[in-house]
């Protein structure tokens, strides 16, 4: 029986990293983002290379979920980056199959590279909201999970890895820490358009406090975000 691992990302959160480190492991098949096609058509939302995308993503909640995320058997583990974002009015039952752990990041790092991609950012496409609507569902229903940073990823990542997999169960490998630089299979079509930093790591980078200041009219943005991330923080593990 495969294990399957979603960790619900918000965007900027060294989550295609993460993903690498899963890809090294010889016991687990991982999958990029297999929502990002139905979230663009439902929502309409501006991303790089959107129509480009919706050529070539799948775009039916119900095969993506039946096929992608619950018919694979390939390998022992399964790992699957999702956007929590990309949980546009879908019937979450699905999520009861899965081993869920959630991947945040400060907004005030996050946001000033988001804006990059995304020059108009909303509250939804930090993926903040999402994140703390479902942990506060999940943790209600009983289910156990996992909410880690990506600060404290970088400063450790060993020790976070560590932690991670004793929490669903599976050996750690030491070749989760490191990964040849360049474009790679598991990269989703979007890759050219988001991943020119992380196709240049060969391991998680080094831990480096961003300073960039936000526009003004993003302020009320960055505070909401910031409210969201801190509640979500108070439960993240630390090793």
């Amino acid at each position: 029986m495969t294990l399957r691992i979603s960790v619900w990302s918000g965007p900027r959160n060294v989550s295609t990293a993460l993903m690498y480190s899963f890809a090294q492991r010889p016991d687990t098949a991982v999958v990029d983002e297999p929502l990002y096609g139905y979230y663009l058509k439902t929502t309409g939302s501006e991303h790089p290379g959107k129509d480009h995308l919706l050529e070539v993503l799948e775009k039916n909640a119900d095969k993506i979920i039946s096929k992608t995320i619950l018919g694979f058997n390939g390998k022992p583990v399964y790992f699957i980056k999702n956007m929590c974002h990309h949980l546009v009015g879908l019937d979450e039952s699905f999520l009861d199959e899965l081993v869920n752990l959630f991947l945040i990041r400060d907004p005030r790092e996050m946001l000033p590279s988001l804006v990059n991609q995304l020059p108009h950012p909303a509250l939804r496409d930090t993926g903040l909201d999402k994140q703390l609507e479902l942990f506060k569902k999940l943790k209600a229903a009983g289910k156990e999970t996992f909410i880690f940073d990506s600060k404290d990823l970088l400063l450790n990542p060993e020790g976070m890895l560590r932690a991670f997999c004793s929490f669903v169960g599976i050996p750690f490998y030491k070749q989760m820490l490191a990964w040849e630089a360049g474009a790679r299979p598991e990269d989703g079509a979007w890759a050219p358009y988001w991943y020119h930093n992380v196709h240049k790591s060969t391991g998680f980078a080094q831990y480096t406090p961003k300073n960039e200041k936000i526009r003004p009219d993003l302020q009320p943005l960055m505070d909401e975000s910031i409210e969201l991330y801190e509640e979500l923080y108070k439960s993240a593990v630390k090793v």
